[in-house]
């Protein structure tokens, strides 16, 4: 399973990323299945050096705050108005019950665009697994201030060379403070693509919203997860000082999450 950062800046883009948007491609043996985790402000740009839009197989949304859902009203207008037919089928979206009606607000079409033409939604239901493709994936709860907020474990089985199955598992966090579901969602984990978007001694009495570094370190350390890509960060955040602050609760390998970078899983 690959990784790629198409954006990482924490709540809005920053000068060299755009916000929260992560594509994950895997194999099946017949050919490549993308999935991208979130489609945050100003992701839409960047994801298509990656890919073509159409060759999108699903989009999972953490929550409904606009650095991490805002670019799916971009891609409505790619897919409901490409001059020469949208080549694929409605785009499969795996999110919060109101993700189809705050969609509908974002783009404030008169009369309101009939968003079921060009996307398949489908709610989270917390306990439930979704098989596409080569990828296996569910929702956990996350603490985060707003009615619907998921953290995600995503398992992609591929053949390997010699013939043999491999199964790898990403375990991203969405936006959250420290909670029972974050650490589910990561239990056992290869890769932990986690938030961290506080600083400790500055912002580590706010409670429900983020993760410092310590706090990522913790979820990741009390999951067992066997490597930790921190994510998230604003662009007023020292990137140094957030891994210090993990690896004073985690022992295990850091990264923080860059842009344009490509990680195996």
């Amino acid at each position: 399973m690959k990784l790629t950062i198409v954006g990482c800046s924490g709540s809005f883009p920053g000068p060299s990323s755009p916000a929260s948007c992560y594509l994950l491609t895997a194999n099946d043996g017949d050919r490549d299945w993308r999935l991208l985790l979130d489609l945050g402000s100003g992701a839409l740009g960047p994801l298509q050096r990656y890919m073509d839009l159409s060759d999108i197989d699903g989009v999972l949304l953490s929550h409904l705050h606009p650095d991490h859902c805002m670019d799916l009203a971009g891609l409505q207008v790619a897919i409901h108005w490409d001059p020469n037919g949208w080549p694929s089928g409605r785009v499969p979206v795996w999110g919060p019950a109101a993700t189809s009606r705050r969609l509908s607000i974002a783009l404030d079409m008169e009369p309101p665009a009939d968003l079921d033409e060009d996307f398949e939604f489908h709610s989270w239901a917390v306990g439930e697994k979704v098989e596409l493709g080569p990828f296996r994936f569910g929702a956990y709860p996350a603490r985060h201030p707003i009615a619907e907020a998921y953290a995600m474990r995503i398992e992609a089985t591929e053949p390997r060379r010699d013939g043999s199955i491999e199964t790898r598992v990403l375990a991203y966090s969405g936006d959250t403070d420290t909670c029972p579901g974050l650490v589910e969602a990561a239990r056992g984990a290869d890769m932990f693509l986690c938030e961290a978007a506080y600083h400790e001694g500055r912002d580590d009495a706010i409670d429900g919203v983020h993760l410092t570094g310590r706090r990522a370190g913790q979820a990741a350390s009390d999951a067992g997860a066997k490597r930790l890509l921190l994510t998230h960060l604003p662009v007023w955040n020292d990137a140094n000082r957030t891994v210090a602050e993990a690896q004073g609760a985690y022992s295990g390998p850091i990264s923080v999450a860059v842009a344009g970078v490509h990680y195996t899983v």
